[in-house]
């Protein structure tokens, strides 16, 4: 039994103050302690991340990621789904041709090449197993194909194979290296002649210890090849180690070079053109080198950038002072292009990235920038991209890591900008192309167009159709299930890549779906449709209050589990506010004695 004591609760009280103050100085050291490792924790991981965030003045909803780092639109009658784009400024004059792109990254849910239409529309896709890279439309035997490739990445570069396919989107051309290579993911440039240059990357053993390595040591070593499409011959082949050395390298060793599965990726050649002079141009990132090849001996006639730079540049430094670059094109005998990553890693603010046009005078061996493509919010893309000169004299750039690709006029000012992603967190390449180009494209898809239904309407797509300009509607007729019928009771334009058709009355039972051309030609027919009876709008009720329902019970579900913890600390406060308080309880005992024997 306990009873209220005020002597032994003044005593008892005394004691306990005592204590506190005893206590006191290690309750501080601890609450330091604990202050000063959070401090610690917070500046080694989440500083860091903070640092990378691109937030600038002016930014929109979607730039910050209110709709999600990579916003994507879904359909009712197709089970993948497409980007949201942002195209700035108001009034963007964009090219009209479809544009080729394949996202992939951790916000992407299936990877894959792509087509969107000027205005970011979805025209066709495929989910592919694996990263697909290279997206583009080339012509063979004149014929255009979509090409890409497709395969497994390690340490930046690929195993894997390159795809072409047909108008119908029909595999009909799958091309590897000549040996025992897996080819790279970088490039497949089908020339006008009908070859194909081909990239690898090779382990070979090396002496590193000039870059302090071991002296047996493993790089990957650049390799292209030229191979007739037709016959699978090795026309030519070239190897980086065999004219640059791993000490020509701006990318530091670290711990690689000490295996097969573990070399030393000095060289990182990821692009290959060649000229009607026989030429091969080559891009070697890691070297910061554009180099020209002897097409015939495989000399190296000349090298722009790097530690072997042949030029002296006339644009004070703006025309050698590249760094980590891709896609270098012939635009001329004696002019290329390239796309100047300038970042390796998001460390430099001052590294941004820009495509580039820059001539070469041969006799007085000079390098001069023509002219330099900068985005407008100083985009910084630490890895791939592209440069694609376009028949209109303007350029496309596409920034790679960061999610856009950006339209110039050809003296660099900007007519089309798109995002496909929130450029806030471009950095955390959550949405990455390797390259972006525009082209023209007809395709017509041997598959039939896909539609679903609702009780009130249908929803029809085509993917990979470009010439459906509407969807007509055609009932059956009522009188033969064997020998059906049909006759056209509505027309709807076709809007995107996903149309919406209310049924009209006269669509009874049976119906199915007409691709109209705008020639009034029929491209296309749905399979057999059966209109849904009027109780399904009952069962859609349902289902939709069975949605709000769940929401409901989980709306209140997490207000009371707040207000549980919520009563459960205030309670426990309480508690110790009151321990502490004027009052205590104390054993009552029938011996004084033994009463006043509580401790002081």
């Amino acid at each position: 039994m306990f009873l209220w004591n005020s002597s032994g609760l003044r005593r008892m009280s005394s004691w306990l103050r005592g204590n506190r103050l005893n206590y006191l100085p290690i309750r501080w050291i601890a609450l330091l302690v604990a202050a000063l490792g959070g401090a610690i924790v917070f500046y080694i991981f989440a500083v860091p991340q903070l640092l990378r965030l691109r937030f600038r003045a002016g930014l929109s909803w979607y730039d910050l990621g209110a709709q999600g780092l990579g916003p994507t639109k879904d359909y009712v009658s197709f089970d993948q789904e497409s980007p949201i784009v942002e195209i700035s400024p108001p009034g963007a004059q964009c090219d009209p041709r479809y544009t080729f792109l394949a996202p992939r990254g951790d916000s992407v849910a299936h990877p894959g090449p792509m087509i969107l239409d000027s205005a970011g529309e979805l025209v066709w896709t495929k989910w592919n197993g694996g990263t697909t890279q290279d997206f583009k439309v080339q012509r063979y035997k004149g014929e255009d194909f979509l090409t890409y490739w497709q395969g497994d990445t390690d340490d930046n570069y690929g195993r894997g194979l390159w795809y072409m396919l047909d108008s119908t989107y029909n595999q009909r051309h799958v091309v590897s290296p000549v040996g025992m290579y897996d080819g790279d993911l970088h490039e497949f440039h089908i020339t006008a002649n009908d070859t194909a240059l081909l990239m690898i990357y090779d382990p070979i053993v090396v002496d590193l210890r000039s870059v302090g390595g071991p002296e047996l040591g493993w790089i990957y070593d650049g390799v292209f090849q030229e191979v007739d499409l037709e016959t699978g011959e090795l026309l030519f082949q070239w190897r980086a180690s065999d004219y640059y050395s791993p000490s020509d390298s701006y990318d530091p060793i670290g711990d690689t070079g000490t295996g097969r599965t573990s070399g030393y990726d000095y060289c990182h050649i990821n692009s290959v053109d060649k000229d009607d002079q026989g030429r091969y141009l080559v891009s070697m990132r890691h070297l910061h080198t554009i180099a020209c090849i002897d097409g015939t001996t495989g000399e190296v006639s000349w090298s722009l950038g790097g530690k072997k730079n042949d030029f002296t540049d006339a644009s004070d430094g703006a025309a050698t002072d590249f760094a980590w670059q891709h896609d270098a094109r012939w635009r001329g005998p004696n002019r290329l292009s390239l796309f100047d990553n300038a970042a390796y890693t998001n460390d430099d603010p001052s590294a941004v990235s820009r495509g580039m046009i820059i001539d070469l005078d041969m006799n007085a061996q000079q390098a001069t920038l023509v002219q330099s493509y900068d985005h407008p919010q100083d985009m910084m893309a630490v890895s791939q991209g592209n440069l694609q000169l376009l028949d209109t004299g303007n350029v496309l750039v596409g920034w790679g890591h960061s999610a856009a690709y950006t339209e110039f006029s050809p003296e660099g000012e900007v007519v089309c900008n798109v995002h496909f992603g929130a450029s806030a967190f471009f950095t955390f390449g959550r949405v990455v192309s390797y390259r972006v180009f525009k082209f023209d494209w007809i395709g017509h898809p041997t598959s039939t167009p896909d539609a679903t239904l609702t009780p009130d309407s249908v929803f029809v797509s085509w993917n990979g159709a470009t010439e459906v300009a509407a969807w007509r509607v055609e009932a059956w007729d009522g009188v033969s299930l064997s020998n059906m019928t049909f006759s056209a009771v509505d027309e709807v334009s076709r809007s995107g890549f996903e149309t919406e058709i209310p049924l009209v009355p006269e669509v009874v039972s049976f119906f199915r779906l007409r691709a109209i051309h705008a020639n009034g030609d029929s491209l296309g027919v749905t399979g057999l449709l059966q209109r849904l009876p009027a109780s399904a709008a009952g069962s859609s009720s349902r289902s939709s209050g069975y949605s709000w329902a769940t929401w409901t019970i989980v709306i209140v579900a997490f207000g009371c589990l707040v207000c549980g913890v919520y009563f459960a600390v205030h309670r426990r406060l309480r508690g110790i506010s009151r321990s502490i308080g004027p009052y205590q309880l104390v054993a009552y005992k029938e011996d004084e004695d033994e009463h006043n024997r509580l401790p002081l």
